[in-house]
């Protein structure tokens, strides 16, 4: 029964959005992910109201039901759908069994491009461990150690919009075990948690950069801000 309901639950998403395609917009989006996916051609903000009429008619999936649905949805061709996982995912994450992470784990590896690595990573992995902070340590060390880019990048950059809560010691850390890589996304992350961190600690951070080995891109990238205030400060 649990299958069939995932089964029309899903059947009804696709077609409600595919009906609201537009054929024009889906090839430039296609070719902005280097056609890596094919493309509805449904924009964030008209996706994010039909999202919403959806639900309003057929509700949010049952929560015995929930991982499933998303599962499904992550296999579909269109890359829209799994923006849509990844909504469904954001609202229901409070109500989440703890163990959401393993699905959350297994999203980040499949299908794994920037564009959905990053909503997981800074949103959902980022308000789970402040919702559940005795599995960040276990868990980002699993990452770390995965040889997995996608799960390093997360690892590196789910403490974004942690501010004054970010744990700089896990930060730093990471970062230096990373600091050889010669992945761009793995480059780009460092520096992008560490221009992040620099709004809210310029000087550990500015310290941090100059005293480590980083990549041009990551230091370049994590010294941004620092290097905007000081010229403001100085005109």
């Amino acid at each position: 029964m649990s299958e069939v309901y995932v089964l029309e639950y899903v059947r009804e998403l696709e077609s409600f959005f595919y009906s609201h395609r537009n054929d024009d917009d889906a090839e430039p989006m296609k070719k902005y992910m280097r056609d890596q996916f094919e493309f509805l051609g449904i924009k964030t903000p008209e996706r994010k109201k039909l999202l919403k009429t959806f639900i309003k008619e057929h509700g949010m999936p049952q929560e015995n039901n929930f991982n499933q649905t998303i599962e499904e949805l992550w296999q579909l061709p269109e890359r829209e759908y799994q923006y849509i996982a990844i909504s469904l995912l954001d609202k229901a994450l409070k109500k989440l069994p703890v163990d959401i992470i393993l699905l959350l784990e297994h999203l980040i590896v499949t299908k794994s491009w920037w564009d959905t690595i990053d909503s997981i990573a800074s949103g959902l992995v980022g308000e789970f461990f402040r919702l559940h902070p005795h599995l960040k340590d276990i868990t980002t060390r699993r990452w770390m150690d995965s040889g997995n880019m996608w799960l390093q990048r997360t690892a590196i950059l789910f403490q974004l919009s942690y501010k004054t809560e970010t744990d700089s010691v896990m930060l730093f850390k990471y970062i230096k075990e990373s600091s050889d890589s010669d992945e761009f996304f793995i480059q780009k992350a460092i520096g992008w948690a560490l221009r992040e961190y620099s709004k809210t600690e310029p000087a550990m951070v500015e310290k941090f950069i100059e005293e480590e080995s980083l990549a041009p891109l990551s230091r370049r990238e994590g010294l941004k801000v620092i290097k905007k205030r000081k010229k403001e400060k100085s005109s």
